[in-house]
């Protein structure tokens, strides 16, 4: 089995190549600065609630969808209004099409304004996306580490830090068989944007 290594020489943790695939300067220095200052001002941000254990939180991050027609998007248990494509979106969306082979139809741009801002051990396994769903993962702006766990296993986690401008395409099986989140960091951390690519299926 080929396999991918997150980490520099002295930590040899490995990850299966089939189940994910990173570019670490897939957008030139100036392309992620500059497309990373227009969504930080134009992109009109939600902070969304949840459920957990009986209680109603607020989301440690802010949230924006984006997709092909400006209607509700039902995604798990969660309805969500999409707003309709910005050119420099859908530029982004049509090169990592080109790049990658797979077509999407709504991305979900995720605004982390400092290291209190984190999402939670999660799979993103709703039915909507299908059985083994393809996410193209876009990072913008402050390094974060996105961490990963085996479901049956949490000794098997791994970490792979995302350069400003990276791209990670999340496929196979990943969604069944691993968790992956963005912790809270005690460091100083600055904004970062990601915006995950997907295709929503009807259903």
């Amino acid at each position: 089995m080929s396999q991918l290594s997150l980490f520099e020489a002295d930590e040899y943790y490995e990850f299966p190549e089939e189940l994910l695939e990173y570019r670490k300067s897939f957008l030139s220095e100036q392309e992620a600065s500059e497309l990373f200052n227009q969504l930080i001002a134009t992109t009109p941000w939600k902070q969304n609630t949840q459920k957990m254990y009986d209680k109603t939180v607020v989301t440690p991050r802010l949230t924006s969808w984006f997709g092909d027609s400006s209607k509700m998007y039902h995604l798990g248990n969660n309805d969500f209004h999409v707003n309709e494509w910005s050119p420099e979106l859908i530029g982004l969306k049509e090169k990592i099409e080109t790049f990658s082979g797979y077509e999407f139809n709504s991305v979900l741009l995720n605004l982390y304004r400092d290291g209190n801002d984190s999402v939670a051990w999660h799979r993103d396994k709703e039915s909507e996306l299908g059985n083994r769903p393809v996410i193209a993962s876009v990072s913008l702006g402050q390094v974060r580490n996105f961490d990963f766990r085996n479901i049956n296993d949490h000794q098997k986690k791994y970490s792979l830090a995302l350069d400003h401008g990276s791209l990670l395409i999340m496929k196979g099986d990943l969604q069944v068989n691993w968790e992956h989140r963005i912790a809270k960091s005690v460091k100083k951390m600055n904004p970062r944007i990601n915006l995950t690519f997907r295709l929503i299926r009807e259903i």
